[in-house]
């Protein structure tokens, strides 16, 4: 007699920032198949509804689609509440939404510049944090995966502002874990660092290398000890781990998805 197998995430709840595409659409498709409902969201809703779709053609009643800007407070508060409504509560928050910045030197670099990477990249974070934990708490054994990157483990010439906000990531997520213990919660917070993986982020290597992708690839590759660059799944794995309760004594550590970039 075969025995079903229990999904990693059955019955948890989720809510993915920038899940229209990329990594939180490959996050979304990841957790629902292992058992959650997922409420994706994106400044893209008809990405996020599409998604949303899609999803529930295969699972039914497993996806919620909201419009969101996470640069927005109150946004944050009302989808959060929508999410926590469509779906009976919230176990796992995934701050997946980012963007990347112009690659300028510190002399030349815009405020202008500084302040978008900064809101969109750090700020969201804080504010998901910040209007999710009453929920995570309430569930009984919530997760916090803040996405940030190797940029935040690993410095570069012309990343500041990016570098800057992917390090505030890295450690903010330990002082939310540390708070979260300290306070009994029960709330676990981590991050996740991918190097370069096959999204959208990677567009601009693409021009700069003529539009000639797999050219991008290899040069991009050249760093990475296994000498390619990640698909959106070996991101959104780690990212199934750290949201199931097999990491229940894991909180306050940052993952790097590199192909062994940063062991060099």
């Amino acid at each position: 007699m075969s025995i079903a197998r229990k999904g990693r995430v059955e019955g948890k709840t989720a809510l993915i920032t920038g899940a229209a595409g990329g990594l939180g659409q490959a996050m979304a498709w990841m957790l629902a198949r292992e058992g959650a409902r997922v409420a994706v969201t994106d400044m893209d809703l008809a990405g996020a509804e599409a998604l949303a779709a899609a999803i529930n053609g295969e699972i039914a009643g497993s996806a919620f689609a909201f419009a969101q800007n996470v640069t927005d407070e109150g946004q944050w508060a009302s989808v959060v509440e929508a999410a926590v409504q469509a779906m009976g509560g919230l176990s796992i928050l995934i701050n997946t939404a980012g963007i990347g910045s112009q690659f300028v030197w510190a002399e030349q670099d815009s405020i202008e510049n500084w302040r978008t990477v900064q809101a969109v990249n750090i700020e969201s974070i804080m504010l998901g944090c910040k209007y999710a934990l009453p929920h995570l708490r309430a569930s009984g054994a919530g997760s916090i995966v803040n996405i940030s990157s190797v940029a935040g483990l690993a410095a570069a010439p012309g990343m500041g502002a990016y570098n800057a906000t992917k390090a505030a990531v890295w450690m903010y997520t330990k002082t939310v874990a540390l708070e979260c213990a300290k306070a009994e919660w029960n709330v676990r917070a981590n991050s996740v660092h991918p190097v370069f993986i096959k999204t959208p982020i990677l567009d601009p290597f693409i021009a700069m290398a003529g539009g000639d992708e797999d050219k991008a690839h290899e040069r991009l590759a050249r760093g990475i000890p296994l000498k390619r660059i990640g698909e959106p799944d070996d991101v959104a794995y780690c990212v199934l781990y750290l949201a199931s309760d097999e990491s229940k004594f894991v909180t306050g550590s940052e993952f790097k998805i590199d192909g062994g970039m940063l062991a060099q």
